[in-house]
C-alpha cells in the first residue's frame, strides 16, 4: 500500500490554485486563463509592432516601440505563471472565483507581501519588455 501511494503521489503536498496565499497566490484558474490571453495578445502585438516598423523602414530607434506590448505580454505570462495578479496585488484583492468576484485581503502584512510582489512583477516585465526592444533595434534587417 505505501509503494502505490508513493507512486500515486498522494503523499506530496499540492499547491492548488484554490487558496490565497500572501505574496504567492491570489488568482485562480479563470483569472490565470485571463492573464494567459493577454499574454498572448501582447505577443501578437510586439510581432505586428515590429512588422510594421519594418516594413515601411521606419528609423532603427523607433523599433524600441516594442518595448510596451513586450512589456506587457511578459506582464501576462508572469502572472499566469507565478499565479499572482499585480493589479490585485497593489490594490490588495484577490479572486479565486468567477472573473468579477475579487475579495479583499484583511491583513496589512498580508498586503505588504502582495504589493513586493506585484512589483517584482512589474519590474520583470519592464526588464524582458526592454530586451525585446534592444534586440529589436540590433536585428539586421
Amino acid at each position: 500500500m505505501t509503494i502505490s501511494t508513493f507512486a500515486s503521489g498522494a503523499d506530496r503536498p499540492r499547491y492548488a490554485t484554490d487558496a490565497y496565499r500572501p505574496g504567492v497566490c491570489n488568482i485562480g484558474p479563470a483569472e490565470i486563463a485571463r492573464r494567459r490571453t493577454a499574454g498572448h495578445v501582447g505577443m501578437i502585438a510586439t510581432v505586428v509592432v515590429l512588422a510594421i516598423l519594418i516594413l515601411i523602414g521606419a528609423p532603427l530607434v523607433t523599433r524600441l516601440l516594442a518595448i510596451l506590448p513586450a512589456a506587457a505580454s511578459a506582464s501576462g505570462y508572469l502572472q499566469a505563471w507565478l499565479k499572482f495578479c499585480a493589479g490585485f496585488g497593489s490594490r490588495g484583492i484577490f479572486n479565486f472565483g468567477a472573473l468579477g468576484e475579487a475579495s479583499t485581503v484583511a491583513d496589512d502584512e498580508a498586503r505588504g507581501m502582495d504589493r513586493r510582489r506585484a512589483r517584482q512583477i512589474s519590474i520583470w516585465a519592464l526588464a524582458i519588455g526592454v530586451v525585446v526592444g534592444v534586440v529589436a533595434v540590433l536585428l539586421p534587417v
